[in-house]
């Protein structure tokens, strides 16, 4: 036997209608439904607020026999007139979602509530979707009579995909109902915090904040005015401790923003070792190879076997994209060249490095993106070694470094090549 689809009804339908009890009498208007977040993919309606006599009462869900558009009917003649108050955890349907923004976490948008679509799934009411067309406006202009008719339900988002802002609500604000966003990449987190107004952009930062590492992968990714806009607001200790879990290049960036003082003060907190790194990092202008580049990278002697290096990177803490190449360096610590991975993967373990290097090409720090980038074209790189004036590594210029000057993620600004 095939199941039956659940009705599905139209909030903006339901709430002004009226309170009737079980013999078909009206005892007042309805205002609101309530539900409660929690971590049903789809949020129960826990009761309904109405206006009786004046007064806004709560009505509870066990005391509703029907909702239908235009009107609830209760299970009794008699109402339990209960002075409407919000608890914790609860929401209203049309105060606090209705025409706001929620998170599309699947489409990993911001999008507006034009419509709640509520169904009775497994006997319980529940909220099972948001409506954001064009089509659910109209539909809510239309006369209640005819409107269910002459705009019927077209396609909507799943609740299960979505995440209410809640920061507007009194009674959520010390708990941040998010789970959903940790599946996100961290690029399409910044991009929804860029989207966002500032106090929803915040949210989305606090509902990382349990996975330290997420939310500095997150600051990674956003452009440099709104990592700013974003750790203003933090002292300088929680500012430390962000920056102390983010790569060096890109804690670089942010410690840049920041004025002399407080940059100093900043510094300060950080471990001596990644102080050293950071104020090397600051001490190049920023659009060079030495402003660029970041510290991590992988140098060995040119005399080891592969296996021996093939050890080291196994052990290395660098970040993966900087393992792409390994650089070779003599008793020196000059650069030989540089061995791919793959290359490296597919040798002997008794070859030496020597004999793998492709390519020994590398930039100055002093070096201004036009030579970087002609670095990578003519070689077909994705990473470039930076070395000093007497021709050591000192760093390495990642392909994303490059791509995020020249062509920015949409919406984060213009790469320095122009563009309106």
């Amino acid at each position: 036997m095939t199941a039956t689809a659940p009705t599905i009804l139209h909030l903006s339908l339901v709430t002004s209608g009226e309170l009737t009890d079980a013999d078909g009498r009206k005892l007042g208007r309805i205002e609101d439904l309530v539900v409660r977040i929690g971590e049903d993919d789809y949020p129960p309606i826990t009761g309904a607020v109405a206006k009786v006599a004046g007064r806004l009462v709560f009505v509870a869900a066990e005391q509703i026999g029907a909702i239908q558009h235009g009107r609830i009917t209760l299970t009794k003649a008699r109402l339990d007139l209960q002075p409407f108050e919000r608890r914790e955890g609860e929401l209203l349907l049309r105060e606090d979602l209705l025409d706001r923004q929620v998170i599309n976490v699947d489409g990993a948008r911001i999008v507006r509530a034009n419509e709640i679509e509520i169904a009775r799934i497994e006997g319980w009411w529940r909220v099972v979707g948001i409506d954001i067309t064009p089509k659910s406006l109209l539909r809510r202009l239309l006369p209640r009579a005819i409107a269910p008719q002459t705009v019927g339900v077209s396609g909507f988002l799943d609740w299960a995909s979505l995440e209410p802002f809640t920061g507007h609500i009194p009674t959520i604000t010390l708990r941040v109902p998010h789970p959903k966003l940790a599946r996100l990449h961290p690029a399409e987190l910044a991009d929804l915090v860029e989207a966002a107004p500032h106090g929803q952009g915040e949210e989305i930062i606090a509902a990382v904040r349990h996975n330290p590492e997420l939310e500095a992968d997150l600051f990674e990714e956003l452009g440099d005015e709104h990592q700013l806009e974003f750790a203003e607001d933090r002292d300088d200790h929680q500012v430390a401790d962000l920056m102390a879990r983010m790569e060096i290049d890109d804690a670089a960036d942010l410690l840049g923003q920041f004025d002399d003082d407080r940059r100093s003060h900043i510094l300060e907190l950080l471990p001596q070792v990644q102080q050293r790194r950071l104020r090397a990092l600051l001490g190049y202008e920023p659009l060079t190879a030495g402003g660029l580049m970041s510290p991590d990278f992988v140098a060995v002697f040119s005399q080891a076997s592969q296996a021996e290096v093939l050890d080291r990177v196994r052990r290395a803490a660098t970040p993966s994209d900087a393992l792409v190449w390994i650089f070779a360096i003599n008793t020196h610590h000059r650069f030989r060249g540089a061995v791919s991975l793959p290359d490296l993967v597919r040798a002997e373990p008794d070859t030496a490095i020597t004999d793998l290097i492709s390519h020994s090409r590398s930039v100055t720090a002093d070096a201004d993106l036009d030579e970087i980038v002609r670095a990578m074209t003519d070689y077909d790189l994705t990473v470039v070694p930076v070395v000093d004036d007497d021709q050591r590594p000192i760093g390495i210029i990642t392909v994303d470094d490059v791509l995020e000057l020249i062509a920015p993620p949409p919406g984060r600004g213009f790469g320095i090549f122009g563009g309106s």
